[in-house]
């Protein structure tokens, strides 16, 4: 929404249809331009069909958001392959997936723009979220390597993680999983406030902005200044 507010024609992909219609609806009614598209982005051959309505309804492909995902709660030791292995393909290899279908617009057009949303697990780890954190850290070298493998074709790669953001469908769906108490999460926040989707967008406009061409492997962290490391 808030790309589309800048004046970029957006396609929201989304395992789910009718979500993904939803926000289409809002950007199109607000006078924006948005697509709506199915897909689980594990699956190459639904992302490839996805990008190619995409590029039918509005041209080339030259900004893209990796920020599709899931997470769990699960001791190390109960563990399943299964489980080890979805939470990988999903935040992992769905990266890898819908940045191979973007790139060669990108290419084609010696410029683009990605911005990959880890969390700030990656940086700190979590509790009882081995495989997750592992995933999201993941996300942060594939940056750093992309980062310098595509920047002579004038293609940008950063990373987000969000720290302590609230109002999202996980960190909903998650509150009474948290590890600190909301109170207590507060008082290590500088700013004294918690995140909102709207903190994260604002980093992603920034990142894919014409501005922002000097930027590359980089992790942004979006989390109030709580420190991480």
């Amino acid at each position: 929404m808030r790309l589309a507010r800048d004046g970029a024609a957006v396609g929201i992909l989304d395992l789910n249809l009718d979500d993904s219609q939803k926000v289409a609806d809002e950007i199109t009614a607000a006078g924006g331009k948005a697509i709506a598209l199915q897909a689980s982005v594990s699956d190459r051959a639904q992302v490839v069909d996805a990008f190619a309505k995409l590029r039918q309804a509005f041209g080339p492909v030259t900004i893209l958001v990796n920020n599709a995902g899931i997470t769990g709660f699960v001791p190390f030791k109960e563990l399943t392959d299964e489980q080890w292995d979805k939470m990988l393909e999903v935040n992992l290899k769905g990266t890898f997936i819908c940045t191979q279908v973007a790139l060669p617009d990108m290419e084609a057009e010696s410029w683009g723009r990605i911005v990959n949303i880890s969390s700030s697990s990656a940086q700190t780890g979590a509790i009882l979220m081995a495989h997750y954190s592992a995933s999201k850290g993941a996300m942060v070298s594939l940056t750093r390597s992309l980062a310098q493998e595509l920047g002579p074709l004038g293609i940008t790669v950063n990373n987000i993680p969000p720290g302590s953001v609230m109002q999202t469908i996980m960190s909903e769906a998650n509150k009474a999983r948290f590890q600190i108490p909301e109170e207590t999460l507060l008082q290590t926040v500088p700013v004294r406030r918690l995140g909102v989707p709207d903190d994260i967008a604002g980093a992603c406009a920034w990142l894919v902005s014409e501005g922002a061409g000097y930027v590359t492997g980089q992790t942004i962290g979006v989390n109030g200044g709580r420190v991480v490391t």
